[in-house]
């Protein structure tokens, strides 16, 4: 069950991957089908009802673009 719901300014991205590595339950990845706006395939959520809103994606975007709200 879900413990968080994440929000992503996904035209901000920049396909880093740092979220999608230090994710620890591997539910991030980046969408190899949609570019965003920088021409980057932009992260997105696999899994969101296994996110348990720990909000480490969040603090290893150097971009700031990941919220997380914590139900």
């Amino acid at each position: 069950m879900a413990k968080g719901r994440v929000y992503f300014h996904i035209d901000q991205c920049k396909a880093c991957g740092l979220c999608v590595k230090f994710c620890p339950k591997g539910i991030l990845g980046l969408d190899e089908i949609v570019l965003n706006t920088l021409g980057y395939h932009p992260i997105s959520i696999l899994r969101a009802e296994e996110c348990s809103g720990c909000g480490i994606c969040a603090l290893m975007c150097p971009d700031l673009i990941i919220e997380v709200e914590k139900e």
